[in-house]
């Protein structure tokens, strides 16, 4: 006769899923990066010109942002199935997380929109695959896992 302690899934706890949902939204964000990084070319104008040239058979260079954005991805749900070992560091380190990605992504989101309106305007041409990608995917992306991490955070914070 099975024991229902032994079979029965761990109770879930507070913020867990919007946790992995936030890990799944930066995994995505990292493996388009690692895919420009092995040269992979799909969506890579919407990087810009300038950082293509810039970065002319040098984008194997994006391997470190890799690792950063996996790593910033996966780490907060990592430490929450742990119950948060060093607490007050590792949270606090998840909502500076938060406020860098929402804080990027939004005020990117923002000036792309205004320039692609032409509310903004510098006098130079723009590079408009660049401020398409920017302004309608890219930093959206980094708003969508910053408020993900950010839910999952505070949902979270008296579960442990």
């Amino acid at each position: 006769m099975d024991d229902a302690r032994t079979t029965a899934p761990p109770p879930s706890r507070p913020g867990r899923a919007l946790l992995a949902a936030a890990a799944v939204v930066g995994l995505l964000h990292a493996a388009i990066s690692a895919y420009w990084a092995a040269g992979g070319t799909w969506l890579l104008e919407t990087l810009g010109e300038r950082v293509l040239t810039t970065f002319d058979g040098r984008l194997w260079l994006l391997a470190p942002l890799v690792v950063v954005k996996a790593v910033a991805a996966v780490g907060p749900a990592w430490l929450d199935a742990r119950r948060w070992p060093w607490r007050r560091v590792t949270r606090t380190l998840a909502w500076l997380a938060v406020v860098v990605l929402v804080g990027w992504g939004g005020a990117n989101t923002v000036v792309g929109n205004l320039v692609l309106a032409g509310v903004v305007n510098d006098g130079g041409a723009i590079d408009r695959p660049a401020m398409i990608g920017h302004a309608w995917l890219w930093d959206p992306l980094f708003i969508v896992w910053g408020v993900l991490l950010a839910c999952g955070l505070w949902r979270g914070r008296r579960a442990h």
